[in-house]
């Protein structure tokens, strides 16, 4: 069930978050991405870096190369990575083994270089469930993910300062 976006005011924590977006499915692509950077933007973010990639399964390599490239010293920091994609299944496994390499290779990502990497790479039955999670001003995924970057960056920042 498609949750009502819930209108956090997160403000950003300083540093710039990166969003790679593949072009493949880039109606409803875009829409995520012009979510999520509304939604950056609302909160004070003034850097945010975009890669487009051809499609979901390419994600992976341009997040882990912003991931590694991330120095923590640095004033162009990044406090996070969103990856914005969407997989539509066809009559094949294809979707499915696409989805899941993606999915583990993100995680494998945010876990080694202690970044966080927002998965809103969408594996979905069809056209319809797309529109339903991309399109609408209610229910969209790429305000979802840049919500969720801001509270990660938050919890990051709180666990450096702890250490």
């Amino acid at each position: 069930m498609l949750r009502k976006i819930q209108q956090k005011r997160i403000q950003s924590s300083g540093g710039a978050f990166a969003i790679v977006a593949s072009r493949y499915n880039a109606r409803y692509v875009d829409a995520m991405l012009r979510a999520a950077k509304a939604e950056l933007r609302r909160a004070g973010v003034a850097r945010i870096p975009i890669v487009r990639v051809p499609g979901a399964y390419e994600i992976p390599l341009a997040a882990k190369c912003l991931a590694r490239a991330v120095r923590p010293e640095s004033q162009a920091a990044l406090s996070a990575i969103i990856c914005l994609g969407v997989i539509l299944r066809g009559e094949t496994v294809h979707a499915t083994l696409i989805g899941k390499a993606v999915s583990r290779a993100l995680m494998e990502i945010q876990t080694a270089h202690e970044i966080p990497v927002i998965h809103e790479v969408l594996l979905l039955e069809n056209a319809a469930q797309a529109r339903a999670r991309c399109l609408g001003r209610k229910h969209n995924r790429g305000a979802e993910a840049a919500q969720t970057a801001l509270a990660m960056a938050r919890v990051m920042a709180s666990l450096n300062s702890a250490v």
